[in-house]
This record gives C-alpha cells, sequence and structure tokens, in this order.
C-alpha cells in the first residue's frame, strides 16, 4: 500500500474543516490534502530538516519538536483531530504519545504497520524478520524501535482509558474490517478520550 492510499484513507476519517496537528508529519503531503480537499487548518509537527523545509515549501504550517520530549506547547483539547500516521513505531515514549494525543485532540487518529499480517507471521516462522512495503527495511537498520499489532493496540487503548470509535486494517489501497489483524499490513485506529 502506498503511502498515497494511506494518507486518501485517513483523510476520509478526518471532519471537514476541522483544525488538525499531524504528528511526525513528513515533507506535510497529507496535511496539505486535508488543507485543499477537506478545508482544514493546523500544524505539521516535523524533526527532521527536509522534512520541515518540503512542509513549508508546500505551504504548510510546521513546528520543528522531538515528540519524544512530549507535546506540552499545546492546551488541553485545542485541535478537533491529532494526527500519528506511521510515527507511533519510532518514538521512544510511545505510551506517553498516545496520551499526549488525546490530551490536545478532541480525536487522535494513529496508523501503524501491523506485525500480525499474515505475511510478517510466515516470515518469523521461516526464521526471519520481515521485510515488506510497510516494514521495508532490514532488522540490524530499521528506524522502528518497536513493532505492534491491532490487537496489542487496541489493549494499549484501552489501558489508557481511550474510547476506539473506528478500527480497521489497510491491505493494498482497501479497508479491511473481517480480521484485520491478520489480512491487513496497516493498522488504523480513530479514538477519543472517555
Amino acid at each position: 500500500m502506498s503511502d498515497s492510499q494511506i494518507q486518501h484513507a485517513i483523510a476520509r476519517l478526518v471532519p471537514e474543516g476541522s483544525r488538525v496537528l499531524d504528528l511526525g508529519c513528513g515533507d506535510g503531503a497529507l496535511l496539505e490534502h486535508l488543507q485543499r480537499e477537506r478545508g482544514c487548518s493546523g500544524y505539521g509537527v516535523e524533526l527532521d530538516d527536509a522534512n520541515v523545509l518540503a512542509c513549508v515549501q508546500r505551504g504548510v504550517n510546521v513546528l520543528q519538536l522531538n515528540l519524544d520530549q512530549g507535546l506540552k506547547v499545546f492546551d488541553d483539547q485545542s485541535f478537533d483531530v491529532v494526527l500519528q500516521i506511521d510515527t507511533l513505531q519510532h518514538l521512544r515514549n510511545a505510551e506517553v504519545m498516545l496520551r499526549e494525543t488525546a490530551r490536545v485532540g478532541k480525536i487522535g487518529i494513529v496508523a501503524f504497520p501491523n506485525f500480525a499480517h499474515w505475511f510478517n507471521r510466515l516470515s518469523v516462522l521461516r526464521g526471519r524478520m520481515p521485510v515488506t512495503k510497510r516494514l521495508p527495511y532490514q532488522w540490524y537498520d530499521t528506524p522502528n524501535i518497536r513493532v505492534g499489532t491491532l490487537a496489542d493496540f487496541a489493549e494499549l487503548a484501552r489501558k489508557n482509558q481511550l474510547d476506539i470509535l473506528d478500527s480497521f486494517g489497510l491491505q493494498d489501497g482497501e479497508v479491511v474490517r473481517w480480521l484485520p489483524n491478520l489480512r491487513a499490513g496497516t493498522a488504523v485506529f480513530k479514538l477519543q478520550r472517555r
């Protein structure tokens, strides 16, 4: 599944006209799409210099912050939607950042590579770490600090008093609702604080 397909699937979850905070926004493509197609406003948060420059060139408001230091610069409920798309697996404080996402946003949308996808399971059964479009690195050079599954994330959300409003998988550009933990390479959750 391409980044563009993931972005379009995520964009459909964001209500039109929302004030959005995109954590780990990369080059700003998703936020630019939300501004142009859904009338959203907001900010991206990114650490990488080249990505910050790309955001500026796209006309996306961006703050250069290290997410491992938290979101103290934002007040409670200051955004309608907080996005964490392919960010959570790179953070040292993933659980803290999940709680921060729910604190600063009325709704949080989180997406990450699903390690329980059948192909990944098969790779591990063969004694090898998986290398896929969603997990394209070898075990020794991956930027991912951790891997997770739909089932793991659902448990983490409940542990942190978060209500799951929707969850599904994405595979080959399609939404997967039947057995997504097995059949989808990407996990997607829409959640809010209780």
